[in-house]
């Protein structure tokens, strides 16, 4: 027993840096449509402010960033209320904007920065860099005549040279093979893809990865769904793990593809607003298809609409762990300096009136500290039996007994894979030495494989592969060898190396098509299926 908690705790680090940004994220609007309403700011409290604030910029004693102590005050205020309400400066509205919106203006590029260098690790089909030449494995070494490489270059700093408005040009220096060439490249359109993966496992069962929802996810998963479809798909594997949710109107228009016409999807309900039910048509693709949908304590918000309509209508079987528990509605406001209030506005409700947010009474740290908490508690390794509260308890139409008051419950629960540990495999996870080593390897090796599933099936990484990677990590980041951590880690270590390999031939889809044959919540939601 002391020992495996020791390997569980190597994991933490990673847990809670996952659970800070996932925090950060999941303040996503579940209402797209920004207000409009305009304000005039009068009042005693609004005067107090202005006097308060007058009275810290004339008098203090040292000198103070009054606007990035009014933005601090504000973020402050709405925390109050719930971790979800936020304030969002002008600055950071556009980024926020296209995830939204699912695209941006840019090149049209993955990168990752290997050694101080901007690899292009993958060009997206159809982009200007593609119709400009730009090749997977060049090396970006000036951006409109500005030396790049070996300049403390970041991956902010590249993407705001990247990106910008479409129809405007934009001129790079590429190292390739040696030589070094010049290329003008147009911005376009980007697409950012929130259908990661979709591919079918066997013959009758398609996989279908959702890594958020954007005003555009419906229409890619009714693609993805159509196509696996053609290809035999009778049941199918839904992977919402990870995903922090998003657009409204996007999970509503999936779970319309599997329930049949008449069924609620969600209902949200505030004081201030009107109360709006949602419910399926009967137009979706799906209707006959099986389906196993995969959750975990990053899943949230708009996942939980989603995961929730299709266990409370008996529709299909989710598998994994508890959600994150976010059942709070954000609405946008954007004030006269371009900057956003995204403020709480209403309570989602499941289709059986279950409400999924859990409590925050606690405050806003103690609420982001939660993941964190579940791991200390044992939750993500067994079920945790305080959540079955009797007043918490409601029954599907089929007698299913499900819980509300924090996150979705699986019908299916499974544990949290902590095996293999270490905390050499920790330091290596935490840099980026997977993501150089795989870059290095393929470099010859672009054209080797057929697709993804011969890759899987084909390669393997041995022990001469092993020691090269383990030799890499200590001269290239100083990462020293440790036998003992290697020994305790070598399936995890041999598995990530192919997983990241994958990634730099066939994004994601690659490294969920390697996963799938030791992937235990695939693993156990294929059993369901069948």
């Amino acid at each position: 027993m002391e020992k495996e908690n020791r390997s569980k705790t190597y994991l933490i680090p990673l847990i809670v840096s996952v659970s800070l940004a996932i925090g950060l994220l999941i303040g996503g609007r579940l209402n797209p449509a920004p207000s409009e309403e305009q304000f005039s700011y009068q009042g005693s409290h609004t005067r107090k402010l202005q006097d308060i604030m007058h009275l810290i910029d004339k008098k203090y004693v040292d000198s103070v960033d009054v606007e990035e102590l009014f933005e601090a005050t504000v973020t402050d205020m709405l925390h109050r209320l719930d971790p979800h309400s936020n304030y969002i400066p002008a600055d950071e509205l556009k980024a926020l904007n296209e995830g939204i919106k699912g695209e941006f203006g840019g090149v049209g590029i993955r990168f990752f920065i290997i050694r101080d260098t901007v690899c292009v690790t993958n060009v997206v089909k159809g982009s200007p860099s593609e119709d400009s030449g730009l090749k997977s494995g060049d090396k970006i070494i000036k951006v409109n005549g500005k030396n790049i490489a070996s300049n403390g270059i970041t991956n902010d700093k590249v993407q705001k040279l990247l990106k910008g408005t479409r129809g405007t040009d934009v001129k790079v220096q590429l190292w390739r093979n040696g030589k070094k060439l010049n290329k003008t490249i147009t911005r376009g359109s980007i697409p950012l893809n929130s259908v990661t993966a979709s591919y079918m496992i066997d013959s009758k069962t398609g996989f279908i990865r959702i890594a958020s929802f954007s005003q555009n996810t419906a229409l890619e998963f009714r693609s993805a769904a159509a196509r696996l479809k053609k290809a035999g798909m009778k049941k199918l594997v839904l992977d919402l793990r990870g995903n922090p949710g998003g657009v409204l109107s996007a999970a509503v228009n999936i779970a319309d593809e599997f329930l049949r016409g008449g069924l609620k999807i969600v209902e949200t309900k505030g004081k201030n607003v009107r109360d709006e039910v949602y419910r399926s048509t009967s137009n979706g693709i799906l209707k006959e298809t099986e389906v196993a949908v995969l959750i975990n304590s990053n899943s949230a918000s708009a996942s939980e609409i989603l995961a929730g309509a299709i266990q409370d209508n008996d529709r299909g079987t989710i598998v994994g762990r508890r959600s994150f528990g976010k059942g709070l509605v954000q609405q946008d406001t954007k004030l006269r300096d371009g900057s956003n209030i995204r403020l709480t506005i209403a309570r989602y409700y499941t289709p059986l009136g279950r409400c999924v947010q859990r409590p925050y009474a606690e405050g806003n740290e103690a609420y982001l500290n939660d993941l964190s908490e579940r791991m200390d508690n044992g939750e993500l390794y067994e079920v945790d039996s305080s959540i079955f509260v009797d007043s918490l308890k409601f029954v599907t139409k089929k007698g299913k007994v499900v819980y509300g008051g924090g996150g979705i419950m699986p019908d299916v629960f499974v544990p949290f894979d902590s095996t293999g540990g270490s905390w050499y495999y920790t330091r290596l996870q935490v840099s980026p030495v997977f993501n150089a080593f795989a870059f290095d390897y393929v470099s010859n090796k672009r054209k080797k494989w057929k697709d993804a599933k011969h890759f899987a099936r084909t390669f393997v990484v041995t022990e001469s592969i092993l020691q090269q990677f383990a030799n890499f990590a200590a001269e290239e980041y100083g990462i020293a060898k440790d036998s003992e951590g290697l020994r305790a880690s070598k399936t995890r270590i041999k598995q990530t190396i192919k997983s990241e390999i994958a990634r730099q031939l066939w994004l994601e889809e690659g490294v969920f098509i390697v996963r799938d044959d030791y992937d235990t919540e695939v693993i156990q939601a294929l059993r369901e299926l069948k």
